[in-house]
Formats: structure tokens, sequence, C-alpha cells
């Protein structure tokens, strides 16, 4: 299969992404406000999933950080607090027959790499808490399609490389549309989706929605 050259890319990438000045600016604002002012509020909640991060696994790290895409071409190491053990990444390739995501991501409901702790902040998406400081550092937004992992993306298709083009953010409308119910095709579908339509509204309403998902989703996982 042909694929696009890098211009090629870049040239779709300017013809789908047309925000204007005025939203870019409020939406960095936005993003800085927001990231903040979610650090305090959540610090004490962090330094106790910290804490039982390292009484549940002593010898583990608290934080998890990996290369993920930003706004095409970029990429950037995000912070998670760490859900699994410390193999997870070795152990990826025997569980792949296991997946239950369709499309190149890789999802299963009991996954046996995640950790007790790890089930419950996953469960809240308490284990997103961290990517408040790549929002502040400008990595990601606190609304835009899921960071990619650049594995999966080799995968991709062209098409499917258009979720990539805007810089990721914390939530999205995959993230409050059902999440793991939902499949590769329709997730790429509802990025674009919000690539296209993307508007300071739309951002505010995509984040007082992802509120309810962090008391407990049972679609997260």
């Amino acid at each position: 299969m042909e694929h696009f050259s890098e211009s090629e890319l870049l040239m779709k990438k300017k013809e789908l992404v047309k925000d204007d000045v005025i939203y870019l600016f409020f939406k960095r604002l936005m993003d800085i406000v927001g990231a903040s002012l979610g650090l305090i509020l959540a610090s004490p909640i962090m330094l106790i999933v910290a804490i039982l991060i390292k009484l549940e696994d002593p010898k583990g790290p608290i934080f998890f950080s990996q290369i993920r895409n930003g706004a095409y071409p970029g990429t950037f190491k995000m912070y998670k607090f760490r859900s699994m053990y410390i193999d997870a990444e070795e152990r990826l390739q025997e569980l792949m027959h296991l997946n239950e995501q369709s499309g190149p991501a890789f999802k299963i409901k009991d996954d046996p790499r995640i950790t007790k702790v790890g089930k419950f902040i996953r469960k809240t998406s308490l284990d997103e808490l961290p990517q408040l400081f790549n929002v502040l550092k400008g990595d990601m937004s606190l609304v835009g399609p899921r960071p990619a992992i650049p594995r999966e993306v080799e995968q991709y298709t062209d098409y499917q490389k258009q979720r990539i083009f805007v810089k990721p953010g914390l939530t999205c409308i995959w993230q409050v549309s059902g999440r793991n119910n939902i499949g590769f095709e329709e997730w790429v579908e509802l990025d674009i989706e919000y690539i296209k339509t993307r508007n300071l509204w739309l951002d505010i309403k995509l984040i007082l929605l992802t509120i309810p998902a962090m008391l407990g989703d049972e679609n997260a996982s």
C-alpha cells in the first residue's frame, strides 16, 4: 500500500486543521489556567495515589513515562501514574493475541499487568493526572485526541494519521462516548470530527462531560 510522504501529510494537515488565532489563544489560556488549578486542587489526591503505588510495589517508580505522538510530526514524553507492574512492556507481546480493541490499539479488559492500585486509578482516570504537567508544558491540551503510541501510529493508514494532526489532549469525544466499547475505526472518526469542528464551547462541553467519567466510568480500564 502506497503511503503519503511527510510533505504530503503536512499538506493534508494544513487542509484539515483550520483554527483561527483567537481560538488557539483562548484554548492555550484555558489549558494553562485549567492545568494550574487542577494541579493545586488535585495535589492531595496525587500524594495519596503516590503513597498507595509505593506501598503496593515499593521497588517500582511512582510515575510512568512514555514517548507519545504530539501534533504531527512531533513527539513528547507523556507522564502518568504507574498502574502496571514494572515488566509490563516486556509482557506485551505475549498478550497481543488477547487484544479486544480493533485496529493497532491494544486493550484487554482484565489485563494481568495492571496492579490492584492501578485498576482503581484507571477506573477513576486518576492515573492521567500527571498529564496536567504535559498540558502546562504545551505538549498536550486539556481537550484533544488521546496521545498515540508511535509503534501503533506506524500501523496507521494515511487516513487514520489525521487524528494526530493536532495537539493531543486529556479528554476528547471518544473519552466521553464509551471509550473501550468503541472500535478503533469509530474512534478515529470521532477524533477527526473533533478536529474539523473544534471550538472553545465544544472544549468546555467535553471538559464538563469528562467529570462523571472520572467518578467511575464503567467503560474505563
